[in-house]
């Protein structure tokens, strides 16, 4: 009979630190994983660089994941972003730190992580399985007793469900901790795309009359039934052949997925706003201006520079003042122009799927989680972490941060409940 002090499931970022804290614990710790080899999500993440954390207080990275991330103080308050640095420098892997309090290993390569993370697991002698996957979470009088593989049984009295959530299936992460939390009697808060491109069936996109052009340091805003703004992300866009794309879009993606939901998968409205820096006021006097200059001027060539050409033919287009002059625009037409730069709406029929989406939303219900150790109100012994609980943040290190964070958590108190955990017996099972 093969006996481990905790189980860890699924090695991708929270599992492998996981396996580690629990291992550090003293704890006898076996990591399962279904694929090949372990941290295949992880070698993705920042474009295959490896975004490992962010460089900023815990409050302003727990801002940034605006699913539940109020859930982590507890879990801050014991391993943080400042930990995570700490536990690559002193393993000899020095990172730097890019725009916006990214963090990045100095050798630009993800492997560079997954490797640390690896040799750690060797050096505290972690038994690692792979190709090895879970088919059930044995349990008996409300204890975890271990997990059952495809051919054999293998026992503990801790067992951690870190197998990822929905994106990127192709590294594994195929919803399988759902349905063994779900069989042990957890609640799955209803999933969904976040940080994923916005799909439009506007005229414009379908069109492609935008298709390809970028935009610096815009605003866009999602706004709610009544035409309320939820939240708004001054960022880069990108138009695209499907909608939008680009860290505002990708920002916006979440909330966006939620309207959908409570307007009955409506069209939700997005609201562009082309100069955030400056109001409407501040907008319409520079265009009055330009126009004063050179009244006998085309309207399209008074007002070049203003914006992208392309961007300026499709709102004059818009605004039926293609072929006028400067001298003709009445105040009017020119409200209308100011308008369709700072409030430019666009309708969001849906984002792309999980499958093709950076983070997934929803996930195991919070309710049913001790905040400050990850372990289940339902089940003693059995721990969470990672993209399997309902917790999502922006693209940034912010997930990677929650992952190494609440997988640490779990794999502590995991081992210091192995400790004094009696199985019960097993004969049966």
């Amino acid at each position: 009979m093969k006996c481990f002090d905790v189980i860890v499931v699924g090695a991708g970022t929270s599992g492998m630190m996981a396996a580690i804290a629990a291992a550090k614990a003293g704890s006898s710790t076996l990591l399962i994983e279904k694929n090949k080899r372990v941290g295949k999500k992880l070698l993705l993440t920042g474009g295959g660089r490896c975004n490992v954390t962010n460089n900023r207080p815990a409050d302003e990275i727990i801002a940034h994941i605006p699913g539940n991330g109020k859930f982590l103080y507890s879990a801050f308050s014991q391993f943080n972003n400042y930990d995570i640095m700490e536990f690559f420098e002193s393993n000899g892997t020095h990172l730097k730190e890019e725009d916006h309090g990214r963090m990045f290993p100095v050798t630009d390569r993800s492997k560079t992580i997954v490797e640390t993370l690896f040799n750690q697991l060797e050096k505290l002698g972690v038994t690692i399985y792979t190709e090895a996957k879970v088919e059930k979470v044995l349990h008996k009088e409300g204890q975890i007793i271990g997990v059952a593989l495809e051919h054999e049984k293998i026992y503990a009295p801790c067992v951690i469900l870190t197998t990822g959530g929905r994106t990127y299936p192709s590294t594994g992460s195929t919803g399988d901790g759902y349905k063994l939390a779900k069989r042990l009697g957890h609640t799955i808060s209803p999933l969904y795309a976040t940080e994923s491109p916005i799909v439009s069936n506007d005229d414009f996109i379908t069109e492609k009359t935008l298709q390809g052009l970028s935009l610096q340091d815009v605003a866009l805003s999602v706004l709610n039934s009544k035409g309320k703004v939820i939240v708004t992300h001054q960022m880069d866009l990108l138009f695209t052949h499907f909608g939008v794309s680009g860290p505002a879009a990708l920002r916006c993606s979440s909330f966006v997925n939620q309207e959908l939901v409570k307007n009955e998968h409506k069209a939700v409205t997005l609201q562009l706003d082309i100069f955030p820096q400056k109001t409407a006021l501040e907008l319409k006097n520079e265009i009055q201006r330009r126009l004063l200059e050179q009244p006998e001027k085309a309207l399209k060539n008074s007002l070049k520079n203003l914006v992208a050409e392309r961007l300026l033919d499709f709102v004059l287009n818009k605004t039926d003042l293609s072929d006028y002059q400067s001298k003709q625009i009445s105040e009017q037409q020119l409200d209308k122009i100011v308008q369709c730069l700072k409030s430019f709406r666009i309708n969001a029929a849906k984002t792309l799927p999980i499958e093709k989406s950076f983070v997934t939303g929803g996930g195991i219900s919070l309710k049913e989680i001790h905040p400050k150790t990850m372990e289940s109100k339902l089940v003693n012994g059995l721990f969470f972490a990672g993209e399997l609980l309902d917790i999502n943040g922006y693209t940034g290190g912010y997930n990677v941060t929650a992952a190494f964070v609440t997988g640490h958590v779990a794999g502590t108190h995991a081992a210091n409940i192995a400790d004094y955990t009696f199985l019960p017996s097993v004969e049966q099972d």
